[in-house]
């Protein structure tokens, strides 16, 4: 059997849902949907560019606790609110994966978990 590692985000909300940031098994790392939340409240509102970045900051520190780094990120699904926000948060997504390339999926969808975020962002990444 391969040891699991745990990322916690330190948010309420993870053991009342049951899940993790990030988790490690062997050398597979799956991060789950990040927002632009810092636990206490949205950053950026309003901001489709900035929102982007704080997530990929916060998943690029997940990946860090398990030993990877973003150039490890195979694969990235975005989830936005409103589609034509697509050049800012491609933009955003390009500042961190513009030489890297991963698969990426970019999808709308009806809403988020709080309506001021317009992003979320889940990767996967190979050691």
């Amino acid at each position: 059997m391969m040891d699991r590692q745990q990322v916690s985000s330190g948010t309420p909300w993870e053991k009342r849902v049951g899940y993790s940031r990030a988790v490690r098994i062997g050398n597979i790392i799956r991060v789950a949907g990040t927002t632009a939340h810092d636990g206490e409240q949205v950053i950026a509102v309003g901001d489709p560019y900035e929102q982007t970045l704080f997530i990929l900051r916060k998943i690029e520190n997940a990946l860090m606790e398990l030993g990877a780094s973003m150039k490890q990120v195979i694969a990235t699904r975005i989830y936005v609110t409103d589609i034509a926000n697509w050049e800012a948060i491609g933009k955003a997504h390009g500042v961190f994966f513009r030489d890297i390339r991963p698969a990426a999926t970019m999808v709308e969808v009806s809403r988020l978990i709080d309506d001021k975020l317009l992003v979320e962002i889940e990767v996967e990444a190979v050691i």
